[in-house]
């Protein structure tokens, strides 16, 4: 839920375009799932790419910091992958990979 509250937060300022959240589930050979989260956002301004799972860091007036970072906390600990990247053309792109548990 964080992602996509994070999503909405993100498009609430677009004003100019289309606002589209698109939320994707794949299954992973042999027993794997990934879950996809992208907007059509503000996007992520590289100077805080390597902050943004950092606990505290926020961009929002009223954000405390914790959100990614705990999503960050948990899919690790389930031997899973966080990774972010920049929407075409405008956005972000959220993607959590957890293994399976054979």
């Amino acid at each position: 839920m964080n992602f996509v509250n994070n999503a909405v937060d993100a498009m609430r300022l677009v004003n100019d375009r289309e606002r589209i959240l698109t939320v994707k589930s794949e299954s992973l050979a042999p027993d794997g799932i990934a879950i996809t989260v992208e907007d059509s956002g503000t996007g992520i301004d590289p100077k805080n790419v390597d902050q943004m799972f950092d606990a505290f860091f926020t961009t929002k007036s009223k954000g405390m910091g914790m959100g990614l970072a705990i999503c960050r906390s948990i899919i690790d600990r389930h031997g899973g992958t966080l990774s972010v990247w920049p929407g075409a053309p405008y956005g972000s792109v959220f993607r959590v990979v957890l293994p399976g548990s054979g």
